[in-house]
């Protein structure tokens, strides 16, 4: 029989973390895989453990590697890690450049991972579209990153710890990410679903018209984590990947919303165009960090689904559900 897989998802309980544990439990049986998780939280969110009772919780603090030893000793080395586990919040990032550094660096996860003294896993790392400064469209992965605020340079420096110090890793460029709420309903608000909310309340809402990505919908996301690990699981080759992971069109905050009031039939006139440069969040933004994922569609062959039938999936599944 051969040798059970350990998958650990850092940062489980999280947005894309639900999601990605979802689906790996579903595969887990074709493919003989074991599945673990990190929480910050005091406790693992118990509607996600009463969905998938297989998962395995460890509580860890990522900035101290608190808790990664107890991984290790219950479960076992693992040989797949991803980590979705960050410091998201840009404005966050900028009030307090020490702990997104703290945060968004994984150096104590990659500390853990070599502690075994091999170069027998994986790690899949979460990054960001914010890694580029924003002055042109459809950036590559070899264009050069000029991050202009604090939480793209956290992605970069993680990006150079880990190129540094992993002999094997998968490092994902993600734009923003949509898509239905998960098992445990996050707290943070989600995109389409906020768009919808205030636009649904009748009232005039602004929309930036000049600054523009490729939001990529989460089960996409999924499936690009889904497909490198088993990539890695079959044949166990060396792999030192980056790739840009985005959705296949490039749409303005403004258009998001078009795209939204289109499917749930709102008044178009709710809809305000503003300039980007008309507010302040506290935060530098960068204007335009649409990405070319050709390297993505030609490695995995698949495509990711548009934006418009991304956001009738998203808000077909809320009126199901």
């Amino acid at each position: 029989m051969a040798e059970r897989k350990r998958v650990v998802v850092v940062g489980g309980s999280g947005y894309l973390g639900q999601h990605l544990l979802e689906a790996l439990s579903r595969s887990a049986g074709d493919h003989r895989v074991d599945l673990a998780f990190t929480h910050h939280r005091p406790i693992p969110p118990p509607e996600l453990l009463e969905a998938i009772p297989a998962v395995r919780p460890f509580r860890v603090d990522l900035r101290t590697g608190e808790g990664f030893d107890a991984v290790a000793a219950s479960f076992g080395q693992p040989h797949v890690v991803v980590n979705c586990a960050a410091l998201s919040v840009p404005r966050a990032c900028e009030t307090d450049p020490a702990a997104a550094m703290a945060t968004n660096v994984p150096s104590s996860l990659v500390n853990w991972l070599l502690s075994f003294g091999n170069s027998n896993y994986l790690l899949v790392h979460l990054s960001t579209d914010q890694v580029y400064e924003g002055v042109k469209s459809f950036y590559k992965e070899d264009d050069e990153t000029i991050p202009v605020n604090m939480y793209g340079k956290s992605k970069v420096a993680a990006v150079q710890f880990i190129r540094e110090k992993c002999s094997n890793y998968a490092i994902l460029r993600s734009s923003i990410i949509f898509g239905p709420q998960t098992i445990s309903p996050v707290s943070k608000s989600l995109p389409i679903q906020w768009i919808d909310s205030v636009l649904s309340q009748g009232r005039e809402v602004e929309f930036f018209y000049d600054e523009f990505r490729c939001p990529v919908y989460v089960k996409d996301v999924v499936n690009v984590i889904l497909s490198i690990t088993k990539m890695w699981i079959s044949d166990g080759k060396k792999m030192q990947l980056l790739l840009n992971v985005g959705g296949p069109d490039r749409v303005s905050r403004l258009q998001m919303a078009e795209a939204v009031a289109d499917f749930r039939g709102y008044d178009h006139s709710l809809i305000k165009s503003v300039s980007a440069s008309s507010v302040n969040r506290g935060v530098v933004s960068p204007a335009d960090i649409s990405m070319d994922i050709s390297r993505l569609v030609e490695l995995l062959r698949f495509k990711p689904i548009s934006f418009r039938d991304g956001v009738e999936a998203t808000l077909g599944i809320s009126n199901s559900s």
